[in-house]
């Protein structure tokens, strides 16, 4: 643990005092260096990870040694070489930085790269060119498995053997193997290269140690029987059968004020904390979409730039990133202009603690260290999600209700609360919940006095001036409710506030049964 953690210290270190140097050297036509001391004497580094994310125009940075995971990621045209070899996800999300990596490289190597090109003179892992939308991409040596998984456009050239299924669910794009190739997987085509296309290509490598010969072979995907298939089962039931009761309070004013802010990112006095004015992050696509016109009435105005949303594009500066594989190459945009980041680990490849930490190290040094972050995954991995997120210092742990399994959201209360109790006590990461349709102020209220601190959901509208609306009534509502608990915090909703209202909601949420006031018998049983 300590380890990992002095190397993600270093990690930080070195893009923290590299950051201001960059513009400065491409403007001086420098070239800095990593892994030298200033007298020019060799000291490799050893598993530093995370290094040069979103390298400007111009910049050209020089490695020396064993780097980790997330090297040279979301680069914008920069120049990197590393003398030695690197981990996982080397050049992820790259948009035009030229990358040379004179040793090995670990999997995923220009995982969902747009453009520029990545050479590596040495093998590399598995799933190398995953989900690629551009670019080119080099290997000389072996390549693992599934080169070129699910990538719809780009060219990559293999300078030897190739593992199985490549290309597998590729729709666009090239895969050019020079050496040993299996047969490959239903939807993809191998053929020869036609004359024309050996000379483009290797105008296109313009080197001629890498030049591919004529009888190299090429995958381009082929022509299938595509039938669309649904996400999963939904859930099976909501939460309108869980009810909301006082304990010994009584009730209080209607005119009373109420507390329904929250909190996100308390660290112990590490980072100031940012303030929600509801519980709530809703989901949009698009945070332009949240931009009023200039007649609007204020307080609707008021309502949408104070109150967070969860976008995927063009965020607020209040606004969470809701980041996965399909903008993860805009990720220097979106972390610079809002105020926090929710990395969808569903929608993105299966990630160790060393390549999480890679990953962190460089979106963090985008997005800023004293910012909220993260972490997003399916109810049936609660219980991983929570001691990832954990281990990571994580903000938040949503898990996803609708994740296929049909699970009641009922029944998804006490594997959450069991989950959060056993993992996230005692540390600052608190545990938040995806829905999967729009929340109601009966949901919000339900699910934080279950212990789950933020909800996410759909949007009910997607109008600007209706959600403004939304979010008044959802006070309103919420005020109502803690009114008639005798509450005046939404903090001070508790367990003991909620009833099953059914004998199946008591069943599957070991909730206490209305009338029967305690959870059925099979709860307490060992």
């Amino acid at each position: 643990m300590a380890e990992a953690h002095d190397v993600v210290e270093r990690s930080f270190n070195i893009n923290s005092k590299l950051g201001p140097r960059l513009v400065a050297a491409a403007e001086q036509n420098a070239i800095l260096r990593i892994g030298w001391t200033n007298a020019g004497e060799p000291v490799p580094k050893n598993g530093e990870l995370g290094l040069c994310p979103d390298l400007p125009k111009g910049a050209r940075m020089r490695a020396l040694g064993v780097l980790g995971s997330w090297t040279a990621p979301f680069g914008s045209g920069g120049t990197f070489t590393l003398q030695g070899d690197a981990g996982a996800f080397l050049g992820a999300g790259n948009r035009s930085n030229t990358i040379v990596c004179e040793g090995h490289a670990g999997g995923f190597a220009g995982f969902a790269m747009r453009d520029g090109k990545i050479s590596i003179l040495d093998g590399v892992g598995d799933d190398a060119g995953a989900h690629m939308a551009g670019g080119l991409l080099v290997v000389r040596g072996r390549a693992g498995a599934r080169v070129g998984g699910g990538m719809n456009d780009g060219l990559i050239v293999i300078h030897g053997d190739v593992g199985s299924d490549p290309g597998a669910g590729m729709t666009g794009g090239r895969i050019v193997i020079n050496g040993r190739c299996p047969t490959p997987p239903q939807g993809v085509s191998l053929r020869p290269l036609t004359a024309a296309e050996v000379k483009s290509i290797n105008k296109q490598l313009d080197d001629e140690e890498l030049e591919i010969p004529s009888d190299a072979v090429c995958l381009t995907p082929s022509e299938t029987m595509n039938i669309e298939t649904e996400g999963g089962q939904m859930s099976t039931s909501d939460l309108s059968m869980v009810g909301l009761v006082p304990d010994q309070s009584h009730h209080t004013s209607s005119y009373a004020t109420y507390d329904t802010v929250t909190l996100v990112g308390e660290r112990g006095g590490q980072a100031t904390p940012t303030a929600l004015p509801l519980p709530v992050l809703a989901l949009i696509e698009n945070g332009n979409d949240l931009l009023l016109p200039k007649d609007a009435m204020a307080h609707a105005a008021s309502l949408l730039a104070q109150q967070p949303f969860l976008v995927s594009s063009n965020p607020r500066a209040v606004d969470y990133v809701l980041l996965d594989q399909h903008n993860l190459a805009d990720a220097p945009e979106l972390l610079k202009a809002s105020s926090g980041v929710v990395i969808d680990f569903d929608n993105m490849p299966a990630m160790n603690s060393e390549q999480i930490d890679g990953f962190l190290v460089a979106l963090r040094t985008l997005l800023g260290r004293e910012k909220p972050f993260a972490f997003l995954n399916a109810l049936g991995r609660t219980t991983n999600l929570h001691v990832r997120a954990a281990h990571h210092n994580a903000d938040l742990a949503f898990s996803r209700i609708e994740d296929g399994s049909g699970v009641a959201e009922a029944a998804a209360l006490p594997l959450i609360g069991r989950s959060t109790k056993a993992h996230l006590e005692g540390t600052h990461t608190d545990s938040g919940v995806m829905l999967g349709l729009s929340a109601s102020a009966h949901d919000v209220a339900v699910l934080r006095a279950s212990g789950v601190k933020v909800i996410a959901c759909e949007v009910p509208m997607a109008d600007a001036n209706d959600l403004a609306h939304w979010l008044q009534s959802m006070h309103q509502e919420l005020s109502a409710i803690l009114a008639r608990l005798g509450l005046d915090s939404i903090d001070n909703l508790k367990r003991q506030n909620l009833r099953a209202l059914d004998y199946e909601t008591a069943a599957i949420s070991g909730l206490r049964l209305v009338g029967y006031e305690r959870p059925l018998p099979h709860w307490f049983a060992q």
